[in-house]
């Protein structure tokens, strides 16, 4: 950062998401990490097992509203775990309370 140049590139970047046309999608805006005030969910690539690790089988299956419910529980685990405070200034829906529910038990649960 001696010259300015990377925070002026992070800067223009971050603004020119928003003009129309420069993504291909807007929605990849909109989706982008922490929009929504919520840690980010895992992400995986090849190969789907890496030293004994595997891909969650819901992100193989092809059925995007698991992927999508699972990628928020994720997120709001994810939040829950790292960043409690966050959630407290979110106005959770009945999903997400749900979904939080769950992974809170879950996390519970494996820890015993």
């Amino acid at each position: 950062m001696t010259g300015g140049e990377i925070p002026a590139m992070t800067l223009i970047d971050s603004v020119s998401r928003f003009v129309p046309g420069v993504l291909g999608d807007f929605a990849s805006a909109e989706e982008d990490s922490f929009a929504n005030g919520l840690l980010d969910c895992p992400h995986y690539t090849r190969p789907e097992v890496l030293e004994d690790l595997e891909v969650p089988s819901v992100l193989k299956s092809g059925n995007h509203k698991d992927i999508r419910r699972w990628r928020l529980k994720q997120s709001l685990g994810r939040t829950w775990l790292r960043r409690p405070e966050l959630l407290e200034n979110l106005a959770l829906t009945d999903e997400q309370e749900q979904l939080l529910a769950e992974f809170i038990k879950e996390t519970r649960n494996n820890s015993k």
